[in-house]
């Protein structure tokens, strides 16, 4: 009896196994869900419905957007990371889920474990901004004003342990001045704050600062990136002016639970990366201030690890701990 019941439970792992590229070849045959860890609106549910959008018209089947908020993200990767490796349960993985929360928290995943990186999207800069009524004009003489006013300093975030938070902490500890952080719920609230002269600097996403920027409401001074960014093309990289390590972006990818067979991830590569290098989408993505990184799955993969070392040092330097 016993051998019977060794000999069956051997059968249904083999049958589990070889479906998988069964599946594989014939995929999708069935509709697709695309998990976006927010709520509908701004520039990750744009990705997420773009990404969508050009993998329905490829390949000939529905893929769904389903917007799974909360948790900083934490919701919808959990979700992901426990969908069925078969390729219908995808998510835009981003910064905030594969990036600075795992750097700065206990998750209920494991960013890199428990994911398939399948490929790059791509990423928009930070930029230094600065409230207009301070007589700053350039990275160096703001950094001159920060030690001088050492006890009035302050800078406005999205929240403790985001991006916009950890990056500037990066450049504090860089640059050796001292500035007391403000976080806030989001980054509107922050934008106001800033725009009012109620805190001093902050490093936005380009994409939400650009409306700012051309209004004169704040001023920008560095951008973050390996070279400067077309919509801002008299704002220098902080490389350019002596900062190195400031490669980061705020960036987008799509990512499945771990086990994806290599086909599919493969397939959707592919797809992925011709869509985004084509020029209506470019167009499209740059509404965004979002430029294209075309990757392999390999190299989006290795992306993230590094992502989260550089994070990580961050957190750890500047004992920055939500948990």
């Amino acid at each position: 009896m016993r051998l019977i019941k060794k000999l069956l439970s051997c059968l249904a792992i083999s049958i589990f196994f070889c479906a998988i590229p069964t599946l594989a070849a014939d995929y999708p045959n069935k509709p697709v869900t695309i998990l976006a860890p927010v709520a509908p609106g701004g520039g990750l549910d744009l990705i997420a419905r773009t990404v969508a959008d050009r993998l329905t018209k490829s390949l000939g089947q529905s893929f769904i957007v389903d917007n799974q908020s909360g948790g900083g993200g934490a919701i919808a990767a959990q979700k992901a990371a426990r969908a069925t490796p078969d390729g219908y349960t995808l998510m835009i993985a981003y910064v905030g889920t594969h990036g600075t929360n795992p750097a700065v928290r206990k998750l209920p995943y494991d960013a890199v474990k428990d994911f398939s990186p399948i490929a790059m999207v791509g990423g928009t800069p930070n930029v230094l901004c600065i409230y207009a009524g301070i007589p700053v004009n350039n990275l160096k003489e703001f950094v001159t004003y920060a030690k001088e006013h050492a006890s009035k300093m302050n800078f406005g975030s999205a929240g403790q342990g985001t991006l916009t938070h950890l990056a500037m902490e990066q450049l504090k500890m860089q640059a050796g001045f001292e500035s007391t952080h403000v976080p806030y719920r989001g980054i509107g609230p922050a934008f106001t704050d800033i725009i009012g002269g109620q805190t001093l600097s902050m490093m936005p996403g380009l994409a939400a600062a650009l409306p700012h920027i051309k209004t004169g409401k704040i001023r920008p001074i560095a951008i973050t990136g390996i070279k400067r960014h077309p919509l801002l093309p008299d704002v220098p990289t902080f490389k350019e002016l002596g900062f190195d390590g400031f490669e980061g972006v705020q960036w987008y990818g799509v990512a499945g639970p771990a086990n994806l067979p290599s086909s599919i991830i493969n397939l959707l590569n592919s797809e992925i990366n011709k869509a985004i290098q084509s020029p209506e989408l470019k167009e499209r993505l740059s509404s965004e201030a979002i430029q294209p990184m075309p990757m392999s799955p390999e190299q989006f993969g290795q992306y993230i690890k590094d992502d989260i070392v550089r994070w990580s040092k961050i957190a750890k330097d500047r004992n920055i701990q939500l948990d």
